[in-house]
């Protein structure tokens, strides 16, 4: 290749280096600078004639052009392209560059330069400066909620043990001394007055009833979630079983099968069914030919069981007041409960990340399907 075209190979390499937004340089194994980029020039205002032959520590405070001497003599040390972040000044302060460094060889083998390429990462270290800020200082607020929560949970315990004991004795009382009324002065008591006192132990009764709710309510909220598995299939037995021994006169018609089953907390999922199937048999009261069917099916991937009876349904356009505490859909005098038993169930539901859905007819019967595990984001049952 004769002078001319090496010339022009030189033109070529500079033309392309020059119009690049990275800072390209190359240095001696002493450390004297043999070429800049025009990048270079424009960042730290210096002519590429007024450069060559200078070192580091000619333009440079002393721990930066530390710095980058070290690097450089890793270059030649390894004798392979080598990655460093390095830090030089301009007029807004210090800016961060990543910097890839390989060393340049003779025929020989010999290196006898290192050439740079450093990329202005300023913006991306600021950046990830202020994800990390925000990420502690979102750790720090996640931390001071924690903290409030357990606060809040502590005095919720001191409520709900102030519930369990302390407002059971005044019923108790009530309770106690109505029932000595009526045992022991039924003779001097008039109809109507052993009539109230029949009242008084009736809503006495209702009342306790709300206690037990409330606290099921609580920890249905609150309680540890245990997740392993759980034989619905046989906890609807067991449920079944209950309400049968109440009343063993009454006749209904069971559908359970076989393998319905799920990771989930088996103490909470008792819960949801107790109340479900509670439900299903206290609505069908008044059916001469009650049936009751446990199923599951599967949606998109995801196990939905359901609790289906053929009572006394409900009007579908006040379905979703349902699972908030005390909303009735049907009078105490017809149908007896607190109103609380399918906000326990939505919630225990809403803990194991699944869905809830009722559907029902007045005097059409009524179907709840749920799922025990949380669904990919626009999954929606039905």
């Amino acid at each position: 290749m004769g002078p001319q075209a090496v010339e022009v190979g030189h033109e070529q390499l500079m033309a392309l280096i020059d119009h690049t937004s990275a800072v390209i340089y190359m240095r001696d194994a002493d450390g004297r600078y043999l070429l800049v980029n025009r990048e270079y020039e424009r960042l730290f205002k210096l002519h590429r004639e007024e450069i060559v032959g200078l070192t580091d520590h000619d333009l440079f405070p002393e721990p930066i052009a530390d710095a980058f001497r070290a690097n450089d003599l890793q270059a030649f040390a390894r004798g392979v392209p080598v990655q460093v972040e390095e830090q030089a000044p301009s007029d807004d302060g210090l800016r961060t560059y990543v910097t890839v460094k390989f060393p340049l060889t003779d025929p020989r083998g010999r290196a006898y330069a290192v050439c740079g390429i450093s990329t202005d990462i300023t913006e991306r270290k600021l950046a990830e400066e202020e994800v990390r800020r925000l990420n502690d200082e979102l750790e720090m607020r996640v931390r001071q909620r924690t903290a409030e929560l357990e606060a809040s949970t502590r005095e919720l315990d001191a409520f709900a043990y102030s519930v369990s004991h302390d407002l059971r004795a005044p019923l108790r009382s009530l309770e106690g001394f109505s029932q000595v009324l009526l045992e022991d002065f039924a003779d001097d008591l008039e109809e109507e007055a052993q009539r109230y006192l029949g009242r008084i132990q009736a809503n006495v009764t209702r009342m306790a009833q709300m206690i037990d709710d409330l606290l099921h309510l609580s920890r249905a909220t609150r309680s540890q979630l245990r997740r392993e598995h759980t034989d619905l299939s046989e906890l609807s037995r067991e449920v079944l079983a209950e309400l049968a021994a109440q009343q063993p006169g009454r006749r209904v018609e069971i559908h359970v099968p076989d393998g319905l089953v799920a990771r989930a907390d088996p103490h909470l999922v008792r819960l949801v069914l107790q109340n479900l199937i509670g439900n299903a048999w206290k609505f069908t009261a008044h059916r001469d030919d009650p049936v009751i069917r446990i199923g599951v099916r599967r949606q998109d991937g995801i196990d939905v069981f359901s609790v289906e009876d053929n009572g006394a349904g409900f009007d579908p356009t006040y379905a979703h007041k349902m699972f908030d505490p005390f909303q009735r859909l049907h009078s105490a005098a017809e149908f007896e409960g607190t109103g609380i038993g399918l906000a326990i169930v939505a919630r225990i539901v809403t803990r194991h990340g699944g869905q809830i859905r009722a559907d029902g007819t007045p005097d059409g019967g009524a179907t709840f399907r749920f799922s025990l595990t949380a669904a990919p984001a626009g999954w929606e049952l039905r």
